[in-house]
């Protein structure tokens, strides 16, 4: 008997150890929480938009499909749980150098222009987080314009 309940608690407690492959400390997470309150932002997320957070998860992240699909789920309870920004930008600041932050905004305007337009709510959210990152205004509007070139060139322009 009490070897089976011994392998009862060893299954759960594996089960929750593998449950997640990413730890409340991994900037993925952070960057993820915020590319989809950046996509939630304005209370309707689009297909286009879903799609592009997978893609740039995916690519930016190298990560497979099942693992973009936990990740994006983890993030989304992690937004969802957040009170403010500061919990994932103070933890990509602590994890990443000034390249990589910029990369952050850079994806959190790709998610604002995946239609071809960036809302207010958008362009407020990205300003709040590039300052919370220490990116500077010019970096922060000159990603901007190369996403929006990005998007000329590509047809994405919507």
């Amino acid at each position: 008997m009490f070897d089976s309940i011994r392998k009862f608690l060893s299954d759960l407690a594996e089960g929750e150890t593998h449950q997640s492959h990413f730890q409340d400390n991994d900037y993925r997470l952070a960057a993820a929480a915020l590319l989809v309150h950046a996509a939630t932002i304005d209370g309707n997320v689009s297909d286009a938009e879903r799609a592009k957070l997978r893609d740039l998860l995916q690519q930016r992240f190298a990560l497979d499909d099942a693992m973009t699909d936990e990740l994006v789920r983890e993030a989304t309870e992690a937004e969802q749980e957040a009170v403010d920004l500061y919990r994932f930008t103070s933890l990509i600041n602590r994890k990443l150098n000034e390249e990589g932050r910029l990369r952050i905004v850079e994806m959190l305007w790709e998610i604002a222009y995946v239609d071809g337009k960036a809302t207010e709510l958008e362009d407020n959210m990205i300003w709040r987080v590039a300052d919370l990152l220490g990116v500077s205004s010019r970096d922060r509007v000159n990603l901007r314009q190369s996403v929006i070139e990005a998007n000329k060139l590509s047809g994405s322009e919507g």
